[in-house]
């Protein structure tokens, strides 16, 4: 069963414990979703997430069919990490890293990193490679400008 692996950095303009207030707290996270994808938490959400919590939400992924993905968020480091594991579905497997580092000089790099596996073992290989790799890419790509914008 092959695992994949996607990596993002980005470096942002902003304090740590604003950075980690906003990436930390749930409900943001439709904000730097893209529209096209159709999300919507389904989930009564606190301001901060913690470990054991369970985010239940609808996305519609692949050609606006809606599916409910739930993902429990199973370890929280205060201020330098958290992660999130899909208990609930599309993927075999969803394994999502969240590190903060602060720079200095009022910057933060923020890495990302996805390890996931497709159902169906290699059949799904010709769909990841024309399907899931580019959309998580743009996926990534729509965050990446919507934070820019967002902290400057």
């Amino acid at each position: 069963m092959p695992v994949h692996t996607l990596e993002r950095t980005q470096i942002i303009q902003s304090t740590l414990e604003t950075a980690w207030n906003f990436f930390s707290d749930p409900r943001n996270l439709e904000k730097i979703t893209p529209p096209s994808l159709g999300f919507q938490i389904l989930s009564q959400l606190p301001d901060k997430m913690y470990p054991g919590m369970m985010i239940r939400y609808r996305v519609s992924p692949l050609m606006g069919v809606p599916m409910t993905w739930v993902t429990e968020i199973t370890q929280v480091e205060e201020g330098r990490r958290f992660i999130d594991e899909q208990r609930v579905g599309p993927y075999r497997m969803w394994h999502h890293e969240h590190h903060f580092r602060e720079l200095g000089d009022g910057r933060i790099e923020m890495l990302d990193r996805v390890t996931y596996q497709l159902p169906f073992g290699w059949l799904s290989e010709p769909v990841h490679a024309l399907i899931v790799l580019p959309q998580l890419s743009k996926i990534f790509q729509h965050r990446e400008m919507i934070v820019r914008d967002m902290f400057g």
